[in-house]
């Protein structure tokens, strides 16, 4: 009996330890093994085991996250360290007022941020100690908040013991929340049962969390993101990329993306970017917050009665609305990467009319469970690019059809491939006509070679009159006039301009010509870099992926990129067909003009605002990097002066509060000349 036991034992300790593995795959790692089905068949099996051997039970097991018996009511406690409010700003120039206050206090002119999602859930703090989750309580009115230790072990994500040597006390603050598709099948679930649905996934959270039942809260899905720290004891955070880091280890899920950004000017920068991702997200986001990252410049920030001085939220209003998904269909962009499209009943948000929302990825696709023909919200906030939140499960009427991602391109029929350790699904023929149209396009873009006349609708046509089969033929049409001719609205004088805008840009600058040729991860930043460092178009194909990789900014990922592209058959024989049609190449880096001449605007930053006669805006970015200066996109204590054109804004007001010296362009060129 006792060796039967043993071996009980044994096999419950054997399914604990690989149930807590695998929770931790899915909400920390974000690379789960199994399916949630196989998850429940290993639960159930722990379950019965402990059910049928009750000496065998055990306070830290993973089926206590499932939900215990209903309680009677919630204790109220004190919050050792109180739960402040956080500012809001709602624009750039407030960010940077933000950051003026905080340099001030710090007596720094650059000081280092992190930034992460601000997360649309419902505040809570989990209190650990001797690494067991002992209390966990609600935000309150921030001196003491509501103890839902019973609730909050069934939240997912959340260990009920902490891995590693977690300090003897430890209090994290994050966020409770409910991913969109969960809230759409919670809706969905409430429909048919005949009762009223939650109206967004916030309150359906703050819900849960009250219920005195936490086998009801268990089933709301609640999942928890760490983001703060309270009180602790036992450890020493120097700051908040550590501290993030320790509490991974330590088991706990913590806010994707955080990064971190010095200086206000790449602040910016990367919030715009985080901003622009947020349709790639499962769950509300309501802005961004910005903390200093450092712990000790924390504490000299110190806090006020209702906020700490150190950290904003940067919000956005949220614009959206419900329509249909009248069809889905597959665009094949330039690196061959097939995207998803949602073709949407056209609907008004934020005063412009959305019909289409790109659903990125074959991942994001199953992950909302849109189906074509279903009812969807849609949501454009800060009023940038629209994106699909959640589908309308409870809307259906099984007229909705599933969508099949395909197996090949839509467009070549060539077998599409996965990216080895990425989400995207692409088309690897760089013969396909897709890819080539997106190639042609981007090459001859502003942002690329500027070709003028040379538009879509144009490069429509060269394709299908067969003139473009690769990026070199551009510069062959000057030898195909007759062929130009005979395409439609192509008289003498269309043609005369093109081959002129075609001929004129064989001598833009080096960078220019490594943006456009579509090497994956490498844009205008990374092209001038590598032209700066090395001159020469032969100089960079020369270099190896390790020598590559030790340029400032540039790191292993984009040189394997830079490198395979030059190493590959398609890539040199490119480069040859290019060489002997008379494209800048560069000089080298001893002979190089732009060495020899004074570089006047050597480490100076530079803001340009409104509009400007003589110089297009990429035109004067373009000259001011020549001169070795760097174009900035907001004005701080860190810009030299601002360039200024008819109709200047809050740039140019901004910049006479800070006492920033302030060109008009007419200045400007006399100073440092025009021969942008």
């Amino acid at each position: 009996m006792a060796k039967k036991l043993a071996t009980i034992a044994k096999k419950i300790e054997n399914l604990r330890s690989e149930l807590w593995r695998h929770n931790r795959l899915y909400y920390v790692e974000a690379r789960p093994e199994i399916t949630d089905l196989k998850f429940d068949q290993l639960m159930k099996e722990l379950e019965q085991l402990e059910t049928e051997n009750p000496e065998l039970d055990s306070p830290d097991s993973p089926t206590k996250k499932v939900g215990g018996e209903p309680i009677s009511g919630f204790t109220t406690l004190p919050h050792r360290l109180p739960m402040l409010s956080i500012d809001n700003v709602y624009d750039d120039a407030e960010l940077v007022e933000f950051d003026k206050r905080v340099q001030k206090l710090l007596d720094q002119e650059q000081v280092e941020y992190s930034l992460e999602y601000k997360i649309d859930g419902v505040a809570l703090e989990l209190i650990y100690e001797q690494g067991r989750l002992t209390q966990a309580l609600t935000r309150g009115d921030g001196r003491e908040g509501d103890d839902i230790l019973n609730n909050a072990k069934t939240i997912g994500g959340v260990p009920l013991v902490l891995d590693g040597n977690p300090p003897a006390i430890l209090e994290v603050r994050g966020e409770a929340y409910i991913s969109n598709p969960d809230f759409a099948h919670i809706r969905a679930q409430q429909e048919k049962a005949g009762g009223a649905v939650f109206a967004n996934p916030r309150n359906a959270t703050a819900g849960a969390l009250k219920l005195l039942d936490p086998k009801q809260c268990a089933a709301r899905k609640i999942r928890f993101f760490s983001h703060g720290i309270g009180y602790q004891e036992g450890a020493e955070f120097t700051d908040h990329e550590h501290y993030l880091a320790s509490l991974k280890g330590y088991g706990l899920p913590i806010v994707p993306d955080v990064r971190t950004a010095r200086g206000m000017e790449r602040a910016l920068e990367q919030a715009h970017d985080m901003a622009e991702r947020l349709g790639m997200l499962e769950f509300e986001v309501d802005g961004i917050v910005l903390k200093v990252n450092r712990f000790d410049e924390r504490a000299v920030c110190g806090n006020t009665t209702k906020s700490p001085r150190w950290l904003i939220a940067y919000k956005w209003e949220r614009y959206e609305a419900v329509t249909k998904v009248e069809e889905i269909s597959i665009q094949v962009g330039k690196t061959g990467a097939l995207t998803p499209v949602a073709h949407l009943a056209p609907v008004e948000i934020a005063s412009t009319t959305v019909s289409r929302a790109s659903l990125h990825n074959r991942d994001e696709v199953q992950r909302l469970g849109v189906m074509i023909g279903d009812t969807v919200v849609v949501e454009k906030a800060g009023k940038i690019i629209p994106h699909v939140v959640r589908v309308e499960e409870h809307e259906r009427d099984g007229s909705e059809t599933p969508f099949e991602f395909p197996t090949t391109c839509p467009v070549c029929d060539t077998e599409a491939v996965q990216d080895e350790d990425g989400v995207y699904v692409r088309c690897p023929n760089p013969t396909c006509p897709a890819q080539l149209r997106e190639t042609i396009r981007f090459f001859a873009s502003r942002g690329a070679m500027d070709i003028e006349g040379m538009g879509i609708k144009l490069v429509e046509q060269l394709l299908d009159a067969e003139l473009l089969k690769s990026l070199p033929d551009i510069y062959r049409l000057r030898d195909r006039t007759e062929d130009l001719l005979k395409l439609e609205r192509m008289g003498q004088k269309s043609i005369d301009k093109l081959i002129a805008g075609i001929e004129a840009s064989k001598e833009r600058p080096l960078w220019r010509l490594l943006t456009g040729l579509n090497i994956r991860h490498v844009g205008t930043r990374n092209a001038q870099i590598l032209a700066d460092r090395f001159g020469t178009m032969d100089a960079i194909a020369e270099q190896t992926q390790e020598t590559l990789a030790e340029v400032g900014e540039i790191g292993p990922i984009i040189a394997a990129s830079v490198a395979a592209f030059f190493q590959s058959e398609s890539g040199m024989r490119a480069m040859d067909e290019l060489r002997e049609l008379g494209l800048n190449f560069g000089q080298p880096i001893e002979e190089s003009d732009e060495v020899a001449a004074p570089k006047l605007l050597e480490g100076k930053t530079i803001v340009v605002t409104g509009t400007l006669v003589k110089f297009t805006r990429d035109g004067i970015k373009e000259f001011i990097h020549k001169l070795g200066g760097k174009p900035a996109g907001s004005v701080s204590k860190k810009t030299d002066f601002v360039v200024a054109g008819e109709k200047a804004g809050s740039k140019l007001a901004k910049a006479e509060t800070l006492g920033i010296q302030v060109l008009t362009e007419d200045a400007f060129i006399e100073r440092f000349g025009d021969d942008a």
